[in-house]
């Protein structure tokens, strides 16, 4: 019998509780979008990571419901934690058209009391401001996304 097994005591093994997403207090970005202007904080994803480095960012608004999107040049891959429904203010990246997406309200295919999007997104910010003030952007104006 092997004599260099020694069994862990359960308080003793590593913590496997995966990490919260929180907002990095240090990273806040401006989204401007015509003549709106909403504040963005980070959260701690890869997206957000890759995002971050690739500001400033520019590009031209499309509306679809009660949302916006506009093209970027970032390549990245679906995250786990990425979601088909999001709540109002979350800022999302659709990763199969490698659109940067923030809805503040239902868009075409939502069903009553919800935010869907048009596929699962990676969530990589938060609003600061109200997101309700992009109602007002309208579609081909021009998108910039830099750091505070």
């Amino acid at each position: 019998m092997p004599t260099n097994l020694i069994r862990r005591k359960i308080d003793e093994r590593p913590n496997k509780v995966p990490k919260p997403r929180a907002p990095t207090p240090d990273r806040v970005a401006i989204l401007q979008a015509g003549s709106v202007s909403v504040r963005l904080r980070l959260l701690q994803t890869r997206t957000a990571d890759l995002i971050w480095n690739a500001l400033p960012l520019h590009s031209i608004v499309e509306t679809w419901g009660d949302s916006i999107h506009f093209d970027t040049p970032m390549k990245t891959g679906r995250e786990r934690s990425a979601k088909l429904n999001v709540a109002i203010g979350d800022v999302c990246f659709w990763t199969e058209d490698e659109r940067v997406v923030l809805a503040w309200g239902p868009t075409p295919i939502s069903r009553p009391g919800e935010v869907r999007l048009m596929r699962p997104c990676n969530i990589w910010a938060v609003t600061i401001d109200d997101p309700h003030a992009l109602s007002a952007v309208t579609p081909g104006e021009k998108a910039v996304l830099s750091k505070e």
